[in-house]
């Protein structure tokens, strides 16, 4: 097991020792002057259930991140273990909708289809989080069904094995 002290000069290894904590994948949409836009996120969690809010960090120094930080509505997609392609396409670019089968909501919001949740969103809150930005939002409308999540872990995406 390797042991080291957080700082500047360590931050491959902090990045490296917090990609062992498995998570779900989303991607977050909004729309903007632009058009719509997307980005994927792990940085997902519940905060309260009355009232209902939900919460996911934005990086600072994103070239998405003002147009997020500005967005009042949201949408946060929980993907689906056959959606790795779209993890990885709002990855890179924000405007990957041309991957995805989506729609607009009555709100003026980007869903992506075919996600295990989905959570629509008004913006509650937005907090410091060093080089990051911590955004809380209350959920307005919840869609889900059945089925097995994409993880990511150890900077690869991958599967759910169930075990009895």
């Amino acid at each position: 097991m390797r042991h080291f002290e957080p700082g500047p000069e360590s931050g491959k290894e902090f990045r490296e020792a917090l990609s062992r904590f498995g998570t779900g994948v989303t991607i977050v949409t909004a729309t903007t002057a632009e058009g719509p836009i997307g980005i994927t996120a792990n940085s997902f969690s519940s905060v309260s259930l009355d009232p209902p809010l939900v919460l996911w960090s934005a990086s600072l120094k994103s070239r998405r991140f003002p147009r997020f930080s500005s967005a009042e509505n949201i949408a946060i997609h929980v993907l689906a273990e056959d959606q790795d392609n779209l993890c990885w396409a709002f990855s890179k670019s924000d405007d990957a909708f041309h991957h995805a089968e989506w729609m607009m909501s009555d709100d003026g919001i980007p869903l992506i289809k075919g996600c295990l949740a989905r959570f629509e969103c008004r913006k509650y809150a937005q907090y410091d989080g060093g080089d990051h930005a911590i955004i809380v939002s209350r959920v307005m409308n919840i869609s889900f069904r059945e089925g097995d999540p994409l993880l990511f872990f150890g900077g690869l995406t991958g599967r759910f094995s169930k075990t009895v």
